[in-house]
C-alpha cells in the first residue's frame, strides 16, 4: 500500500464567521482517512504560506481545539489577498510550490475562498499535468458576497445576511423612537462590490408595509439621485423616519462607484471609501433631514455570535466533502450546495469544476429586485429566508463568547533560502 500523502489547506480572501467551520470539516475528515492522508499542513496566511514554506502542523492541535474551530470566527491560520499569476507569467511561483510540496510530501491541496481564490486553486490543479508533479486539488467555497456560481449559496453569506437583517431592524427601532425631535435618517452600509446579495438580505427585516429598511440601494442598479431623494422624502412624510441599506458598490450614471477612493486592493479591485456618509450627506444637503450612518464593515463578517445555523452546517459539510472528493481522486473541482426545496428548506451537496467557477461573479437576478429598484421581491425573500434560519451560539463564559486560538505550531523548513512574494 502506498504511503499516505500529506495535505495542504489554506484560507484566502476576506474571512467569514464560518470559514473555520469549513477548516474543522477538512481537518476532522482528513484525520479519518489515515490510510490516504498523513498530516494536514495549513498555510500561514493563505497561499503565501505555501510559497514561503511557512506551514502549520495541525496534528499538534487537540481534538477539542479543532472541534472548537466550528464556532470560532475569522481565519484560524491567517488569510491573504494574493492572486497567483498565470504559469507563463510567473513560472517561478509554481516551481516554488512544487519544491515545497515535494519537500513536505504534499499530495492534496485544499483552498478555502471565493472567486479569486478558486482561480488560484484551479491554477494549482494544473501543476501536475504541466510541470510533472501529481497533486489533487479541491476548492472549498467561501464568500460573504454570495457571488460564487453554481452553488446555491456561499458559506459565510447566510451569517452576514442574518447579521444585516437583525442590525437594520434593531437600528430602525432606535431611529423610530427618536425621529419626532431628532434623527430621521439612518443609513447602513454593507459589503457587496458588484453583487447586492448582502444589501438584499437587509430586506428580510421588512415583513410588512412600512417596516424598515424602507430603501435598499443595489450595485445592480444605477443610482438615480432624483428618484432616490423623492422616495426618501415620501417615506419620512409617511412614517416619520427612513432607514436605508446601501451596498458599498453602488454606482452613479457615470459608471463610477459613489465611494471610490482611487486606490486599488491586492487583487486589483477599486478600494471603496464609504458610501454611507456620501448618501447621508446628500440627503442632508437636499432635504435637510438630520442623519446617522453606520458602516457594518468587519462586524458583519465576524459576527459568529449570531451566525446562521444553516450557514454553519453547510460550511462544515463542504469542508468534509472536499476531503471525501479528494481521497476518491477528484481533481480541479469544488463541492457546492444544491437546493432541493424552499419550504421546508432542503439541500444536498454537488460538485462543480474549478475551471467553470474561477473569476465568475453571480449577481442578483433581475426578478429579485422590485421594479422601482429600492427593494426585494417575494421571489428574493423565498430564496434568502432559509439561509438565515437557526441559531448556533458559541459557548459563553463571563458574558463573552469563547473562541479558540490554536497553537499554530510551525513545520520545520526543509528548503534553503528565502522566497520573495
Amino acid at each position: 500500500m502506498a504511503k499516505p500523502k500529506n495535505a495542504f489547506y489554506a484560507q484566502s480572501g476576506g474571512v467569514t464567521a464560518v470559514i473555520n467551520a469549513s477548516a474543522c470539516g477538512v481537518i476532522e475528515t482528513a484525520r479519518r482517512y489515515k490510510a490516504k492522508i498523513g498530516k494536514v499542513y495549513a498555510g500561514r496566511n493563505g497561499i503565501i504560506g505555501a510559497l514561503t514554506e511557512d506551514l502549520i502542523d495541525t496534528s499538534k492541535e487537540s481534538v477539542e481545539a479543532i472541534r472548537a474551530l466550528r464556532h470560532t470566527p475569522a481565519g484560524a491560520f491567517g488569510s491573504c489577498r494574493y492572486k497567483l499569476k498565470g504559469l507563463e507569467e510567473n513560472k517561478a511561483q509554481y516551481e516554488r510550490l512544487i519544491d515545497v510540496f515535494r519537500a513536505h510530501d504534499i499530495g492534496y491541496f485544499f483552498y478555502n475562498g471565493g472567486g479569486d481564490s478558486q482561480d488560484t486553486a484551479h491554477k494549482v490543479s494544473q501543476i501536475g499535468e504541466r510541470l510533472g508533479y501529481p497533486i489533487v486539488c479541491v476548492g472549498v467555497p467561501k464568500t460573504v458576497d454570495n457571488d460564487l456560481p453554481f452553488t446555491d449559496c456561499s458559506p459565510g453569506f447566510g451569517s452576514v445576511a442574518k447579521y444585516v437583517a437583525v442590525s437594520i431592524r434593531e437600528a430602525a427601532f432606535d431611529v423610530a423612537s427618536m425621529a419626532k425631535t431628532s434623527t430621521k435618517i439612518f443609513v447602513m452600509e454593507v459589503m457587496g462590490r458588484h453583487a447586492g446579495w448582502i444589501a438584499a438580505a437587509g430586506g428580510l427585516a421588512a415583513e410588512k408595509a412600512g417596516d424598515a429598511p424602507h430603501i435598499i440601494l443595489f450595485p445592480e442598479r444605477v443610482f438615480d439621485e432624483a428618484a432616490f431623494l423623492a422616495r426618501v422624502d415620501k417615506v419620512v412624510k409617511a412614517h416619520g423616519y427612513c432607514a436605508i441599506v446601501v451596498s458599498e458598490g453602488v454606482k452613479g450614471k457615470d459608471g463610477k462607484f459613489l465611494a471610490e477612493s482611487g486606490l486599488k486592493d491586492a487583487f486589483g479591485h477599486a478600494q471603496l471609501g464609504g458610501v454611507a456618509p456620501v448618501i447621508a450627506q446628500l440627503i442632508k444637503n437636499k432635504l435637510g433631514y438630520k442623519y446617522h450612518w453606520a458602516v457594518a464593515d468587519y462586524l458583519q463578517r465576524a459576527a459568529r455570535h449570531i451566525a446562521s445555523q444553516t450557514d454553519v452546517e453547510q460550511a462544515y459539510a463542504l469542508g468534509r466533502r472536499a476531503v471525501e472528493l479528494a481521497v476518491k481522486g477528484h481533481n480541479a473541482v469544488m463541492p457546492i450546495i444544491v437546493r432541493k426545496a424552499n419550504r421546508p428548506y432542503k439541500w444536498e451537496l454537488g460538485v462543480a469544476n474549478l475551471a467553470d467557477v474561477a473569476n465568475v461573479e453571480k449577481k442578483m437576478p433581475e426578478d429579485y429586485i422590485t421594479e422601482d429598484g429600492f427593494g426585494i421581491t417575494r421571489k428574493c425573500r423565498t430564496y434568502l429566508e432559509p439561509l438565515i434560519q437557526g441559531e448556533d451560539y458559541p459557548p459563553y463564559k463571563n458574558g463573552l463568547p469563547q473562541y479558540v486560538r490554536l497553537k499554530n505550531a510551525p513545520v520545520k523548513k526543509k528548503l534553503g533560502g528565502e522566497f520573495k512574494v
